[in-house]
């Protein structure tokens, strides 16, 4: 714990003493039943309502069955860029929670564990590690009756730790009430008596309390949510009111959340019976004259790729949310994976370019929602939104968004026109817009989609010469869309010896990593590129600065040793020095692990 004393004597008269510190990692280790992930929401929701940083870590079973699971919670009173190497306390509910994650906490960290299932410690582990051993399970019993030992414990267990930690219980009251809102008034009237509960026990082996300082973000109206939330909220806010999709994980969050507010606001979103299904509903609606949203998982992309194309072809503006996990086939489908890019930028037959957007975090998922509905409109095309599990599942809080400037209304224009011509080649850049169907041509002249090659018109054609000016069409219109884009800012000084590169969720790991660096005295600097296909211009100078330039993500190193973003930088500059740096054992990145690697890598 930042700022935090070491174990401390007892004051006078056993009160423990209390230490201020300025944040704290806390890891909840037990089986996915107990409502883990419930233990470290409240830690997250309460921290954000606190004017707080905080980032969430979790991992969950794949089978239906559950089984081990944590959820770790770093709250801190400054910048959070991560959830945290170590923790400083582990809650453990059972022999193997306590055994598989005693190596995650730090040296001197607190074990607060459930001694009616925690049984054999090690005697070289008592003076490790500080321990507290309470038989939560029967005090539940105690504090709620009977039912209390499988269905209270988690909110017990917080109460214990909102007395280690000092936290605000009228705000925790708070939470539990909103969580169990619409259920019966027993329901909540039990969890907040189970809180209580551990509340006021006495936590006799605790020498030391803690109380964090108070947060920097003092005055600000903030918002806690997970990334699948503010990806959904975003599309919402982009004015979407249509979508299609059908159930996988981690991407179904957002499709019930888009089923049950949808309705809210005047539209819908339908269960379709397969991803093909759903990703052709999404394009006849986003042809009626308003971007529509539809996502999955690696599996399910694979399914829509088809119909991707054909929306490239057809020039159809449409939002795909690819929420990434370990794959390939079923893979691991609750664990984080960056291996979906090549299908995202590359995926389908023939030539058909399409954009491809990453949020770094829960805060750009929903500001990347606005913006990929946004580019979809303009560039009339496919832009698909690659976000991961990481992302998708770990809460953050951020400054409540200025909803009523940020809002807009994409209701189709019905505005007669004298002719039109949907994919004329005397265009812009390319660049051209569908009219709404029901929209009066003066001329007569209606034109038709397909997804054969066609004329301007959109009538099928088999002329080499309209094919070779459709595909550079296309093209060029994303051509200028990357050559409107931003060229990325390097986190820390332009030029040194090593630049780190990420993309998606792992760019808070890869800064905290830049700033333990330098503060080592290295000359390492970071770049984080969010857009990816097509990439912004700019990239070669910023490389050119550096002796090293290595990407970092979750993805195999594949047969050339670097990574699937690493492999198109190395392509498209030509610059040997780019090399990746890369893992897939479906967790996110730790600081350490950057950081050795880096060493090992450029000594």
């Amino acid at each position: 714990m930042s700022d935090a004393t070491t174990a401390a004597p007892a004051q006078a008269g056993g009160t423990p003493q209390v230490s201020h510190i300025s944040e704290a990692v806390i890891r909840i280790a037990g089986n996915s039943q107990d409502g883990i992930q419930a233990i470290g929401g409240f830690l997250a929701r309460l921290a954000g309502r606190s004017e707080q940083e905080v980032m969430t870590f979790m991992t969950i079973p794949s089978t239906i069955s559950g089984g081990p699971s944590i959820f770790q919670v770093r709250i801190g009173s400054g910048e959070v860029l991560s959830a945290g190497d170590e923790a400083d306390v582990l809650l453990c509910f059972y022999q193997h929670s306590y055994e598989n994650h005693l190596g995650s906490l730090k040296k001197g960290g607190i074990v607060l564990y459930d001694s009616d299932h925690v049984k054999e410690i090690k005697p070289e582990n008592e003076t490790k590690y500080r321990h507290i051993g309470l038989p939560i399970s029967s005090l539940v019993v105690e504090a709620i009756g009977g039912t209390g030992r499988d269905k209270g414990k988690n909110v017990y267990a917080l109460g214990l730790i909102a007395k280690m930690f000092n936290l605000d219980v009228p705000k925790l009251h708070r939470l539990l009430s909103e969580r169990f809102a619409g259920k019966d008034p027993k329901v909540a009237e039990t969890a907040i008596a189970a809180f209580n509960g551990g509340y006021s026990h006495t936590l006799a082996a605790a020498s030391e309390l803690f109380k964090f300082k108070p947060g920097e973000n003092v005055g600000h109206n903030q918002i806690v949510m997970g990334g699948n939330e503010a990806l959904a909220y975003g599309l919402i806010a982009a004015g979407v009111r249509f979508g299609a999709g059908y159930p996988i994980t981690p991407w179904s969050d957002i499709m019930e959340l888009l089923r049950k507010e949808l309705p809210k606001y005047g539209g819908s979103f339908i269960q379709c019976e397969d991803e093909i299904a759903s990703v052709a509903m999404a394009i006849g609606a986003s042809w009626g004259g308003r971007v529509a949203v539809t996502g999955s998982s690696g599996p399910g992309i694979s399914l829509k790729t088809e119909a991707i194309g054909w929306a490239v072809m057809a020039e159809v503006p449409l939002v795909v949310v690819d929420v990434q996990r370990g794959g390939p086939s079923t893979g691991m489908p609750t664990n984080v994976e960056q291996s979906d890019f090549n299908i995202a930028c590359f995926g389908g037959h023939g030539d058909s370019p399409r954009v491809v957007i990453a949020p770094s975090s829960v805060e750009d998922c929903f500001y990347t929602a606005i913006e990929a509905v946004n580019i979809a409109r303009k560039y009339s095309t496919p832009v698909i939104i690659l976000t991961d599990q990481g992302i998708a599942s770990r809460i953050e809080a951020f400054k409540m968004p200025e909803l009523e400037k940020i809002c807009q209304d994409i209701t189709p224009d019905f505005t007669p026109v004298a002719d039109h011509k949907p994919y004329d080649l005397a265009a812009a850049d390319g660049i051209t817009r569908h009219l709404a169907p029901g929209t009066r041509v003066a001329s007569g002249k209606y034109p038709i989609v397909t997804g054969l090659e066609h004329d301007e018109l959109g009538h099928p054609t088999g002329s080499p010469k309209l094919h070779v000016q459709m595909t550079a069409k296309r093209r060029n219109k994303l051509k200028k869309l990357g050559a409107d884009l931003p060229t990325p800012t390097v986190f820390g000084p332009p030029e040194g010896q090593v630049l780190l590169v990420s993309w998606g969720s792992s760019k808070g790991p890869v800064e905290e990593a830049v700033k333990q660096a330098r503060a080592a005295g290295d000359a390492v600097s970071a770049l984080h590129i969010k857009y990816l296909n097509p990439l912004p211009n700019g990239l070669e100078k910023i490389f050119e600065a550096f002796t090293h330039v290595l990407v970092v993500e979750l993805n195999d190193e594949g047969f050339y040793g670097y990574g699937q973003l690493g492999a198109v930088l190395r392509a498209r500059y030509c610059d040997p020095k780019i090399r990746g740096l890369t893992k897939v054992d479906g967790l996110t990145w730790k600081i350490r692990e950057i950081l050795d690697r880096v060493k090992a890598m450029t000594k």
